[in-house]
């Protein structure tokens, strides 16, 4: 009996044990989600700080520089860049880039991907942030993107070469980074952020849940079968033994036990008394 209990326990536990990783995993993998692209978005928004601070603090005090040299730390896209360069020698798994399509700075050129992610935007101006999966030689990122838009401050440099400074044009040359329109989707500021630290941290969350729950589980199986054993299978094996003297004739036969569970001790009860009867009747016919 013991065997047939375990081995339903067993199934059930199996079945249970599978439904709950399959909860446990969805769970984990959305939670390491959220928190990825939460780094992602307070990087994005660290990088449109930086932005706005060269604009306003940087810019300004370079101004009159600019005459006799192109400084390029008055330029809120480099910037940012260089700020995330600078992060990126510690944590070479995070990237960011602010990918445009005719840059002046040609390590900005959007790739194939970040083109798509443009394309994206320029397809449908209301969309404030587009997110997503990649597989890299780094390993599966998930990366963040929101449309780069030109204001009245990119139209100084960016609409035409003739309106360009003169030392950025010697820097740059004239063929590429101009012709922008106003309010014009021109690129994406792109932040890639890895899964792999998070998806690890997931796995071992769920490998202590399902350790905890299977050690609960065999903690609670050796209780029952403890509890079996002592309730319901030693006092029926000992009425058992006991029965099969008595179909004998065994009259110095035991009493059977009163131990055990309630139902156990019913049962006993019920065979003594039957016992009894037997006794009584025996000696009836033998007078």
């Amino acid at each position: 009996m013991l065997l047939r209990i375990n081995l339903i326990l067993l199934v059930a536990f199996a079945l249970g044990m599978f439904a709950i990783s399959l909860v446990v995993t969805s769970t984990l993998q959305d939670n390491a989600t959220r928190e990825v692209l939460a780094q992602a978005g307070l990087m994005l928004d660290s990088a449109a700080a930086i932005r706005s601070y060269t604009e306003t603090e940087i810019g300004p005090l370079l101004e009159d520089k600019m005459i006799s040299a192109f400084r390029p730390q008055s330029v809120p896209f480099y910037a940012a860049t260089q700020n995330f360069l600078t992060l990126h020698k510690e944590h070479p798994d995070y990237s960011y880039k602010e990918a445009t399509l005719n840059p002046t700075n040609p390590r900005d050129r959007a790739t194939d991907w970040e083109a798509d992610i443009v394309q994206r935007f320029r397809n449908d101006s209301t969309t404030r942030q587009v997110t997503g999966a990649r597989d890299t030689p780094m390993g599966r990122t998930l990366f963040m993107a929101r449309p780069i838009r030109v204001d009245s401050e990119c139209l100084g440099c960016h609409s035409l070469p003739s309106a360009a400074p003169p030392t950025m044009l010697a820097r740059y040359g004239s063929d590429h980074g101009f012709g922008w329109q106003p309010n014009e989707i021109v690129g994406a500021q792109i932040i890639s952020v890895p899964l792999a630290s998070a998806e690890s941290s997931a796995r071992r969350v769920r490998r202590d849940v399902l350790t905890a729950i299977a050690a609960m589980f065999f903690s609670v199986l050796l209780v029952i079968n403890a509890s079996l054993y002592v309730l319901v299978i030693r006092p029926v094996r000992r009425i058992a033994r006991i029965a099969d003297r008595v179909s004998l004739g065994d009259t110095s036969a035991a009493e059977f036990p009163s131990s055990g569970g309630r139902e156990v001790a019913a049962l006993s009860a019920a065979f003594n008394r039957m016992r009894k009867s037997l006794d009584k009747a025996l000696r009836m016919l033998g007078d």
